[in-house]
């Protein structure tokens, strides 16, 4: 299961994820969710993990991935819910995201990968401006697969480095301050 996709080469640059029409598809708490098959570099065995101190909730931990530090963020904490349960079904669907000039690699902790999907544009509705349980902007949209809805996600807003960046800093607390001379 070390490594059961290979991704493909980059989009064309200005060409983005869902103009490409293959997904990979996944379970996350009962709920069907896919990724843009461009950014997905492979899939492994969840494992390994170290966790590291004064993280934000939805950072797991960091892998080593052939000798490269990758961090591992739980969906499903990120969406706002209940930390993943690990069972022989989860795994790590490793990503490559854009991160201003140069491509940020990442982990993704899900509960079981199911296939890859060809999604026609025509088959792929616009977001729901209300009513769904994450946050809209993480939503590239609804593909219809088999007469079922699977929620296209915006990979590239939901491992946005600067918002977990401020994320991790709100973990961390206000910064502590040396008491002045005289205290």
């Amino acid at each position: 299961m070390s490594a059961l996709v290979e991704a493909g080469p980059k989009a064309p640059q200005g060409q983005t994820i869902s103009d490409c029409g293959q997904y990979l598809t996944f379970m996350l708490g009962g709920e069907a969710f896919a990724i843009g098959i461009l950014a997905v570099k492979e899939i492994i065995e969840y494992g390994g993990l170290t966790e590291v101190p004064m993280m934000p909730e939805c950072i797991r931990g960091v892998i080593n991935l052939r000798g490269a530090v990758v961090p591992v963020m739980d969906l499903s904490a990120r969406f706002g819910k209940a930390v993943t349960a690990v069972t022989k079904r989860t795994c790590i669907v490793i990503v490559e995201v854009d991160n201003g000039d140069a491509q940020q690699v990442v982990g993704v902790v899900v509960d079981a990968v199911n296939a890859v999907q060809d999604i026609a544009a025509s088959e792929i509705e616009a977001p729901p401006s209300f009513g769904a349980k994450i946050r809209t902007d993480f939503i590239e949209g609804m593909g219809k697969v088999n007469g079922k809805f699977v929620i296209l996600l915006n990979i590239n807003q939901i491992v946005s480095l600067d918002e977990l960046d401020a994320l991790a800093e709100a973990a961390s607390g206000p910064p502590a301050t040396a008491p002045g001379p005289g205290r």
